[in-house]
This record gives C-alpha cells, structure tokens and sequence, in this order.
C-alpha cells in the first residue's frame, strides 16, 4: 500500500468518525431528560471518537513526513549512483583536493589502473548497498506496523546467532566458556557442537509525553535460560529475561526503571561468541541483570563534550543461586532490608570521529548472612573507551572491592564460611578481589573490524587461605582466572554478520593445579 493510500485510507476513517459523532449528537439532541444515563454513554463515545481522531491525524502526519524524507535521500541517492555508472564508477575529488594535491592516493599522484578499478567498483557497490537501504526504509512505509494494544508505536527486534563451537580441554559451559577444569579421567579431551540459544528478541514501545518528557519502555529475551529434560534438551534453549526497562527522558535529565544492566560498570569486550553472558564474565567483567532505579543528568561543558551524572538503586545480590524452582526467598543481600547504591560520573568528547569516554563509579551494599553476621559489600571501578585515531580504539575496565559475587567479581563469589553456612558458629569473611580487562579494537573499513582482549579476576590470597576447611556456594578452591581472546566480525550488510573467535581460558587452584582450555566459535547472525 502507497503512503498515498495509506493517507486516503486514514482520512476516510476520520470522515467517518465524524459523521457517526455527528449522529451521536443528533440522537443526544432528541433524547429527552429521562435519558441521561445514556447520554453520558455517548459522551464517552463522542470523546474517544476525538481521541482516535487525534492519534488518526498524527499518524497520518507522521507517516508522510518520513516518506518525503526517505523518498528525497532516495532520489539523491539514485542521481550520484547513475553519475557513477555513467562515469564507470569514477568519483570526482573535491576542490581542496585538487587545490591542494593531495588526493586519496598521495600528493598529484593518480592510483595505478587496477587499483582505479577496484576503487570504482567498491564505491559504486557501497552506494548499490546504501540506495537498497534506503529503498527498504521507504518500502517501510508501505507495510503494516507492529500494532499494539494502547496504539502506540513498537518496534520489533533482534538477532537469529548460530554459534558452532569446539573446545580442548574441559570447561564449565561449552558453548559460552568462563573457567578452565581439570580434565576428567576417561574424558576425550575436548567437544564440538553447535547452539542457537545466543539468539535473541526485543519488543520497544514508544509511549506518549508526560511532563515534557518522551516516554519508551523496552524489553530483551533470550533463549539461555537453560535446557528442559527432554531428549536433545540442550538444543531446546528456555526463554529468558534479559533485560525489561521502562524510560522517561527530558533535553538532560532521564529516569530509568525496570531491569537493566549495571549502569555503574557499562562496557563489555566485543564478541558474539559470548552473547548470552557477556565476554570475560567470572574473569575481570562486572555485570548483571539487576532490578533497578536511577536517575541520569547530562551537562554539556562544550562544543564537543559533556559529563554524565549518573545515581540509584539496585536489588542487592551476592551471587547465591535459589534455593527452589519457582519460590522465591531471599538471598543475603536482600535479607539486609536496603538496596544497594551506586554513582558513576563519566566524561566524554568527540576525537577522530570517535567518543572518546572515561568513567569512575561506586558501588556499595549490605549483605546478612543471619546471626548477625554482615559483610559490607563495595567496589570502586574506572572504565574507558579511547579512540586512537581513525581505525584503532583502546576499551576496557578496571575494579577493586568486596563481596562482589553477585555482580561477577571473586570468581561468582561473595564470601567464605569456616563451616556449614547455617550454623550459628561458622564464621564469615568477605573476600576481596580485584580485576579487569582491556581490548584493542582495530577497524580497517566500515564492514570489518579485529579485535584482540584480556582480562583478569584475583581473589585476595589473605581470604581464600583464613580457613582451613573453606565452604562457598562458588568452587572454593579457585584462586584466579584468566581470559584472553582474538576474534574477526564481519558485516557484508547492516542485516547480516559472519564471526569467528579464538580464546584462551586459564583458571588457577588452591592446590596449586592450573588448568586450560581453548575455544573455537564460528557465528554467523541475521539480525531484523
């Protein structure tokens, strides 16, 4: 359907509404004094006409503000792609680079004839790829939206991953590795298989202006959480929340609530090996789900920087896992009867092209473990992502702090008990750790990208080793753990990627064992 027609369309139900309000108060005129009960029925009606009437005249306004958008840069588009072929693909420098001889091939230098050719025809498919791109938006137009129960726009999205793997040596998840294991005796050393489990689904809704600001909620599915008992259960990945906020955004302020990531620890390393948890988790990268609350403030300090202000709190979690399926009871930090907290301030300018952006945060809760034995737990971290130069960037995150299980740090560990946790003369001890990780990211051309990451979690020795016999809900024997990975993403389209990654798992014992392992994931991922 035409945006013309859709227009038509839109405007026949607007006549049509008005004539059956139009009737609506002929038929309150005639009705006499005794029937005023159905005469506020009708106003109901008459005043929900209005309303539809309203959301009919800005969509109508909306759907051809952006066809004339997109059929204008269509119409662009398609003059440079025909100047293009008519000139064999040949681009015209610019006048400065005439005036100043200096083209994109050196000084008053013309490029060799075949590097002309690959030139000619790289630039003329990437503007085939960008007029089909656009070509879709304005086709957009024509289709049927996602249509919701309140009316207001949503979006669909996601990503369909397949993920094929192999690994030598054992490991704790085969298909999304964090730690290194002793190899079972009998064990063949090693495994291949293939999962699309990493897959995910994401619903956004639009909602309306409340207070000057612009509302939108959001919510993000996976299929990781974990596998029925079936035959071949584990290609039969379970549903999963992943993330499910809900926003209110001013010019600098916003409001964010719902369950989201950790706002004090933002950046993960690049993979899509590692979807379903993010890269280097239990090995250097804080992150969670968390139910949360907070509040953000932008303060622009130039031209081309500014300084975020983040705060708010967050269910506090120490990492237990649940006691049953499908009751819910609370774990320690909840059972200290306050949230956690945080802060972070993060400062950012534009460099190359890039945001370049250094952030330092905070993080404190309370966690009980009954008989008055509490443990504070606290992290203070830095994170940065620094553009250097055109193609290469230097990411990464650095913390220190304690109790922090929940959020990934001490190897998924909050604490160490002397004995059985339950008893009233086991002693506790929060253990202190320290991490982080750090990538290179180098981007030769828009559709490739190379990567290259390390990272590291360190318990301190002082609390794995202060009893003799300790107990944990983590592995209490794990000393440190480390990762490093090497991976290729490729992009042939905005729609379509192609991945492969190697990484290295090395995990470190109590009893002085290091163990091993390799990982090997080839991806390829249609995203909608």
């Amino acid at each position: 359907m035409s945006t013309r027609h859709t227009y038509d369309a839109l405007r026949s139900a607007m006549l049509a509404g008005l004539v059956l309000w139009t009737a609506v108060g002929a038929g309150q005129e005639s009705a006499g004094a005794t029937e005023a009960s159905s005469a506020a029925s009708l106003n109901d009606s008459v005043r929900e006409l209005r309303q539809q009437i309203r959301e009919l005249q800005a969509a109508v306004t909306e759907i051809r503000s952006e066809a004339q958008q997109y059929r204008a840069e269509t119409t662009e588009l398609r003059k440079e792609l025909q100047a293009v072929r008519g000139t064999g693909g040949a681009a015209s420098p610019s006048t400065s680079e005439l005036a100043t001889g200096t083209t994109a091939y050196g000084p008053s230098s013309a490029p060799p004839a075949d590097d002309r050719d690959d030139h000619k025809m790289q630039h003329a498919a990437t503007l085939d790829e960008e007029y089909q791109l656009l070509s879709g938006k304005v086709d957009e137009q024509y289709q049927t939206k996602v249509e919701s129960a309140s009316k207001y726009r949503m979006r669909l999205s996601g990503i369909v991953l397949l993920n094929l793997f192999s690994n030598v040596g054992a490991v704790d998840n085969t298909d999304i590795p964090s730690i290194a294991y002793d190899r079972p005796p009998g064990g063949s050393g090693g495994s291949f298989g293939g999962s699309l489990r990493q897959s995910q689904i994401g619903l956004e809704v639009f909602g309306p202006e409340l207070a000057g600001a612009h509302t939108k909620a959001d919510l993000q599915l996976d299929l990781g959480g974990g596998f029925p008992r079936a035959l071949n259960g584990v290609n039969f990945g379970l549903l999963r929340l992943r993330t499910g906020t809900m926003r209110m955004d001013w010019e600098h302020t916003s409001i964010v609530a719902g369950q989201d990531g950790l706002f004090f620890s933002p950046n993960s390393p690049t993979s899509f090996a590692s979807l379903a948890i993010p890269a280097f988790s239990y090995a250097g990268n804080l992150w969670s789900w968390v139910p949360q609350v907070r509040i953000e403030h932008r303060f622009t300090l130039g031209e081309n920087s500014n300084l975020l202000v983040q705060g708010g709190i967050l269910d506090s979690q120490s990492g237990e896992p649940p006691v049953f399926d499908f009751y819910r009871t609370p774990q320690a930090g909840e059972r200290s009867r306050q949230p956690a907290y945080a802060t972070r301030v993060a400062w950012s300018r534009n460099l190359f092209g890039q945001a370049l952006r250094v952030g330092a945060a905070g993080y404190y809760g309370r966690q009980s473990y009954g008989f008055g034995r509490n443990v504070d737990a606290w992290s203070g971290m830095t994170d940065w992502d620094l553009p250097l130069g055109r193609q290469f960037s230097l990411s990464g995150k650095f913390y220190r702090g304690k109790g922090l299980g929940g959020l990934g740090g001490g190897i998924g560990r909050s604490v160490f008990f002397s004995g059985d946790p339950g008893s009233l003369y086991t002693q506790v001890r929060g253990l202190n750790s320290a991490g982080g990780w750090a990538q290179l990211k180098y981007r030769p051309a828009n559709k490739i990208e190379f990567n290259g990451a390390f990272g590291e979690d360190a318990p301190y020795s002082a609390d794995i080793h202060a009893f003799a016999n300790p107990q944990s809900y983590g592995d209490p024997t794990l000393t440190k753990n480390q990762s490093g990975l090497v991976n290729v993403i490729y992009r042939p389209r905005s729609d379509l990627l192609f991945s492969a990654e190697f990484r290295h798992l090395k995990t470190f014992t109590s009893d002085n064992g290091t163990y091993n392992a390799d990982h090997v994931n080839l991806m390829m991922g249609v995203l909608f």
